[in-house]
């Protein structure tokens, strides 16, 4: 067991799917070590890493920030913890599937999965790194790269919050059916996972489970820079 795995494994996971039900995200604890996400962020400026880039002020996304996909082979923390974290929240997916009474079409692994969305034409590698410079934003959205969706996802904060930068707390907001939207805010410590809901989740309704449509964002970062690490489990088209 590597490293990563360990750190995933520590993660008290009922406390987890319980928030993650209750609130549609759940933080979990430290993934990455400070030193790791330094050694990251300066991965920033090496285009040979990444397959792609994307200006959020240029495609209407937000502002002041830019993100980079991963191009393959990912390193190592990348690759280590989307393999760790796939199995932990596999059961949350399941369940959920079940609720809703759709399809629980995940294998048991995450190379397994990746064939199934190959397989539908998704063939590009989904992990992102973003920054935020002072004003920066992304707007609410859900990263659903094609018809294969895997529902949970992970970000990882790899600056310090209060010293690195200020503002730029995760947001996800949920439409309650029939009912007005509900914001969460988390301001997400340097080196710690939160786990979120990709595109919706399920709400006891009085007819037994209903589909909740679920968008994520970040807000404005008032001083300095933020990086994180987004580990999405489908790949794109």
């Amino acid at each position: 067991m590597n490293k990563y795995t360990k750190r995933v494994a520590a993660a008290d996971w009922a406390a987890v799917t319980a928030e993650v039900d209750e609130y549609g995200c759940a933080l979990l604890p430290q993934l990455l070590t400070a030193a790791e996400c330094a050694k990251l962020v300066t991965l920033w400026d090496q285009p040979s890493h990444f397959r792609a880039t994307v200006n959020l002020r240029r495609h209407r996304f937000g502002d002041n920030g830019d993100y980079h996909y991963f191009a393959e082979p990912f390193p190592e923390p990348v690759q280590a913890l989307r393999e760790a974290l796939y199995p932990r929240l596999l059961p949350i997916a399941r369940d959920w599937a079940g609720r809703l009474g759709r399809d629980a079409e995940w294998p048991d692994t995450l190379a397994e999965w990746l064939d199934v969305c190959h397989e539908a034409g998704q063939k590009r590698p989904t992990p992102i790194l973003l920054r935020y410079e002072e004003g920066g934003w992304n707007a609410l959205h859900r990263d659903l790269y094609g018809d294969k969706v895997f529902p949970l996802q992970v970000v990882i904060n790899l600056n310090q919050p209060g010293v690195d930068h200020t503002g730029g707390e995760f947001l996800l907001v949920e439409q309650r059916p029939r009912a007005q939207s509900r914001g969460t805010a988390t301001l997400v410590p340097q080196g710690h996972g939160l786990v979120f809901t990709t595109r919706d989740r399920p709400v006891a309704s009085a007819r037994g489970w209903s589909a909740s449509p679920v968008r994520h964002g970040v807000s404005a970062v008032r001083s300095g820079r933020r990086h994180t690490l987004g580990l999405v489990f489908h790949d794109a088209t």
